[in-house]
């Protein structure tokens, strides 16, 4: 680990920090625009693409991807991912303050759990092999990837299938755009985790360097998880609260990234007892705080955004 610890903490925080900010000013962006139809993925885009207040935001999650891909690069899956989740904070603070959001009481105690999940997990690093994983099988990485995109398409869609395109969503479509973007985003955030090791082994040679990119799978594994999952996110913020979208999406994703990239990737869980407990409680409680947020959310409490259905896409 040549940069050290708290240089990988300090990146992993720009990331994070870059990122949520990002999201915060895309959902601000997407409130002043028509209702999304992501059956038109096309027309999507270009719309999206050509808002400056949704493009800037996109630019800041650009940079938080950036800094993610470095920092995996010479860091573990389990010292960069509570810190990267940690962001959880900032999106309920700025959802409240920007965007004027507020949660009923029973959202407002899950989403505290999940911060406090996240606490659990940023302090069980530590105690771990200092080495950051870089050689995963391919065999064993497509066992665990196509399932997972395949969970995430069903869930993530689910509030699609359940009503027509342009109507208010149901209370609990936060809750499964969140689960299925989550995993989405883990896919790709080992897709990234695999492009770092790409980095680590051509790092010498900016030919070799560009041509390994180009040439490998996680790149185009990367970029058909991404779109996906950032069309899907892109409704999800518009037709629901970012305070509920952005922990779920974001606990889920962590989750995943941190479970299955310490495995594949033969990264080592903490020795200490007491670390390992933390982190083995978080994980767990984490999972139950999903549960409950997907079963307290009040039916007549909506968690939407609405958008103006008068403009919607045809």
């Amino acid at each position: 680990m040549s940069a050290g610890p708290f240089a990988g903490i300090g990146l992993a925080l720009v990331a994070t920090i870059s990122y949520n900010i990002g999201l915060i000013l895309e959902k601000r962006a997407l409130g002043r625009m028509p209702a999304l139809d992501i059956r038109h993925a096309i027309r999507v885009l270009f719309s999206l693409f050509a808002n400056a207040g949704w493009l800037g935001g996109f630019a800041l999650m650009l940079t938080g991807l950036a800094c993610q891909t470095i920092v995996l690069s010479f860091e573990p899956v389990s010292l960069v991912q509570p810190v990267l989740a940690s962001g959880i904070a900032l999106v309920i603070v700025l959802s409240r303050v920007v965007l004027r959001e507020r949660l009923g009481s029973a959202e407002s105690w899950c989403v505290a759990a999940m911060a406090v999940c996240v606490v659990l997990l940023a302090l069980s690093t530590g105690g771990t092999s200092s080495q950051a994983g870089h050689d995963v099988r391919g065999i064993a990485m497509t066992a665990v990837v196509v399932p997972s995109l395949l969970a995430g398409l069903v869930i993530a869609t689910k509030p699609l299938r359940s009503r027509p395109f342009g109507r208010h969503r149901a209370p609990v479509s936060g809750i499964c755009y969140g689960l299925g973007t989550g995993l989405l985003y883990g896919v790709a955030s080992l897709a990234i985790k695999g492009l770092s090791g790409v980095v680590v082994h051509n790092r010498h040679s900016a030919g070799l360097l560009a041509t390994g990119l180009a040439t490998s799978p996680y790149l185009y594994l990367f970029g058909g998880c991404a779109v996906t999952a950032m069309l899907l996110f892109q409704v999800a913020l518009q037709s629901c609260r970012a305070s509920i979208v952005v922990p779920v999406s974001s606990v889920t994703s962590t989750l995943y990234f941190l479970v299955v990239g310490t495995w594949l990737f033969h990264e080592h869980l903490p020795a200490s007892p007491d670390k390992l407990g933390l982190r083995l409680t978080g994980i767990a409680a984490a999972g139950l705080v999903l549960v409950a947020l997907a079963r307290q959310v009040p039916s007549g409490s909506p968690d939407y955004t609405p958008a103006p259905r008068s403009e919607s896409w045809r």
